[in-house]
């Protein structure tokens, strides 16, 4: 069973599509990345998909559950890291955690081994007692990622995690999400650096509210020297229609 599925999900603001009509499925166990510019529908459709926000049309399914009729279900199944995750910054690294974990409801039995795990993880171990306001970017999203693994979730949501981080971080964040794809982990990705595409099993190219592509990193590349080129290959292919089509009306 995939571990995401999404037949013609649509999302209107008004006259305007944010999403339009998206259809993709990820394996369970895949890193799978939704690549594009800003204002291609990333956010909008992991929003849909983590059941904060109705699809207007459409279906998802996240876990074998339905993202509107089991929305409550889907969120106990995964971890959602948004683009401005709420960490703390006056409760320390190890009191971010415990407090996700009581709002996630671990229970006390085997909590502080599970905390340990994920300090030793996210490479944050020798940071507990630190102010999370203190931390440089790329730990802070480390310790996002830490908090939003606190209840073991089947499926990681990951809205464009490493924006803003510098390229020593980036990389050491793609090595967790490699580690976790080891221990079978499911993640979804939004990134607009077309390297960081490059490190997913499989990703979607958006555009202007629609996938363009979805196929390996090698496979898009084709006979392009990089993924970069061929992403701008395939813009240019589509505005070209989008024009044409205008024209004709």
């Amino acid at each position: 069973m995939d571990a995401i599925r999404t037949d013609n999900l649509t999302k209107r603001f008004g006259d305007t599509r944010a999403v339009n009509e998206l259809t993709f499925s990820v394996a369970a166990g895949e890193i799978f990345g939704l690549v594009g510019p800003d204002g291609a529908g990333k956010t909008t459709t992991m929003r849909m998909l983590a059941s904060i926000m109705d699809p207007s049309s459409g279906k998802a399914w996240v876990a074998g559950r339905d993202v509107q009729a089991e929305a409550e279900q889907v969120k106990e199944e995964i971890g959602y890291m948004s683009q401005l995750f709420g960490l703390y910054p006056d409760l320390s690294v190890m009191e971010n955690i415990d407090f996700y974990c009581d709002i996630y409801g671990v229970p006390s039995r085997g909590r502080r081994e599970r905390v340990d795990r994920l300090l030793e993880f996210s490479n944050l171990a020798a940071f507990r007692k630190r102010l999370a306001g203190n931390l440089s970017g790329g730990m802070k999203q480390k310790l996002g990622l830490a908090c939003v693994l606190a209840h073991e979730p089947k499926v990681l949501i990951l809205d464009e995690p490493t924006n803003g981080v510098d390229p020593v971080s980036r990389q050491e964040f793609w090595e967790i999400l490699a580690q976790m794809r080891e221990d079978g982990m499911t993640t979804l990705v939004s990134t607009a650096y077309l390297d960081e595409g490059e490190k997913c099993d499989r990703l979607a190219l958006m555009h202007r509210s629609q996938v363009m592509d979805i196929a390996t990193p090698s496979e898009i590349r084709g006979a392009f020297s990089s993924l970069e080129d061929a992403m701008i290959h395939r813009i240019q292919e589509v505005d070209k229609e989008i024009v044409h089509d205008s024209f004709k009306r």
